[in-house]
């Protein structure tokens, strides 16, 4: 791009980011460079702060700087949301009145890409089902072929606990990610979640 083998790597750098093209990844790369090195260095220090310190909660799934995030230390566990991403938990939680805890699958089962139910966190799931006498587990995973495959499989293996299974409502419509989500749309379909038979 500009035979400067540094702001090439800087602007790569970027551009592997999800969502940002060539042009965004520019402007980032020259933000950094036309900064006082204290910026830079901040910039950085940050980065490698937050790769150090943030880690996966050993009960859900999110992301959390302690072993168990504050979500599955201050709720009760007898409603489960099952989300595919720690950012989905970001988006639910916009919804003020929701008081049970999460799962975080990590993925959805997706047969083109070689991902199975093994690949992604549902025998997790079953275990913190029958260890906290769950009675709901609701089904937010984004409402597109592979998120609906999931909720489906998952419903069939929760036959046999007796847990209620449901699914949110289709105010989020079809094929869009649940991270871009209003609250209230989310709000409503949480209130409208149905059973999954």
């Amino acid at each position: 791009m500009n035979n400067i083998e540094a702001l090439d790597k800087l602007v790569g750098v970027f551009r592997s980011l999800p969502g940002v093209g060539i042009k965004t990844a520019q402007r980032y790369a020259y933000k950094i460079i036309n900064s006082d090195n204290q910026y830079a260095e901040d910039f950085a220090e940050s980065i490698l702060n937050a790769k150090k310190q943030v880690k996966y909660c050993k009960e859900c799934g999110n992301f959390t700087d302690k072993e168990i995030c504050d979500i599955c230390l201050k709720r009760k566990p007898k409603i489960i949301c099952v989300v595919k991403e720690p950012k989905d938990v970001f988006a639910m939680e916009k919804v003020k009145d929701f008081d049970g805890v999460y799962h975080v699958l990590h993925g959805t089962i997706n047969p083109l890409e070689n991902i199975g139910p093994n690949d992604i966190k549902i025998k997790e799931l079953l275990a913190r089902i029958q260890k906290n006498k769950t009675e709901e587990v609701i089904m937010a995973t984004n409402p597109d072929v592979e998120g609906e495959a999931t909720a489906m499989y998952i419903a069939k293996l929760l036959k046999p606990f007796g847990v209620k299974v449901t699914r949110i409502a289709q105010g989020v419509s079809i094929g869009s990610e649940l991270e871009y989500a209003d609250e209230i749309t989310l709000s409503k379909a949480l209130e409208a979640r149905t059973e999954i038979d």
